[in-house]
């Protein structure tokens, strides 16, 4: 079992925890699940230090050789950091990219993970479609498109940017709404026509440029 542990740089209180050492599963791999299952459910809050590996191995009778293990793991993984000369502390929790499969807002999605989503537009508005995007939508040439180019943040940390291309015939009512403050998927569904039944998505890594860096 944890108990309450203060210093002059933290506060953590965990209790009813133990390892199953009658269990074949490798005690590191326990302590690993443990603590990652603690900062999961918010007990170990973002920027804490968590108990040091002498604590860690003294609470649950094991080597400190096995707590190294585990928390190496776990800064591997990017649950935790390591501060030299000062502790191991929690990283910014992660963002579940399953929004990139499912069918759904971006708001939506990191609304359930607790994070507050916001939506910078830089461009919004009528223009001749480029090639490539003609020949992806089977447009005549120079037929006209909606462009939206949007910064999606979570909790005010920008982590995508948004290039959309919508047919202007029949996705003209979009320019009447902010895409700011609306989410374009909800705003797509009011008509029958243009709401969202199947998504595709290709993805692949590459350089970023210098106005993605930018911005």
């Amino acid at each position: 079992m944890f108990k309450l542990y203060k210093n002059e740089t933290r506060d953590c209180y965990l209790e009813n925890l133990k390892l199953d050492k009658s269990v074949p599963v490798p005690l590191y791999f326990q302590l690993k699940e443990l603590i990652l299952s603690e900062i999961k459910k918010g007990n170990f809050k973002e920027g804490s230090m968590i108990p040091t590996e002498k604590e860690l191995s003294n609470l649950f009778q094991i080597s400190r050789t096995t707590v190294r293990q585990a928390i190496n793991e776990l800064v591997q993984e990017g649950w935790l950091y390591r501060v030299k000369s000062k502790g191991t502390f929690v990283s910014k929790s992660k963002i579940d990219q399953s929004f990139i499969q499912a069918l759904g807002s971006y708001n939506d999605h990191i609304l359930q993970v607790g994070k507050t989503p916001r939506t910078e537009l830089f461009d919004f508005g009528v223009m001749d479609a480029p090639d490539y995007v003609a020949s992806e939508l089977g447009l005549d040439f120079k037929e006209k498109v909606i462009y939206i180019h949007r910064r999606r943040f979570a909790d005010e940390e920008p982590i995508v940017m948004v290039k959309t291309f919508l047919l202007y015939k029949k996705c003209k009512f979009v320019l009447e709404h902010d895409l700011s403050i609306e989410s374009l998927y909800p705003l797509l569904a009011t008509n029958t026509e243009t709401a969202i039944t199947k998504i595709k998505r290709y993805i692949e890594a590459v350089s970023a440029e210098e106005y993605d860096i930018k911005i």
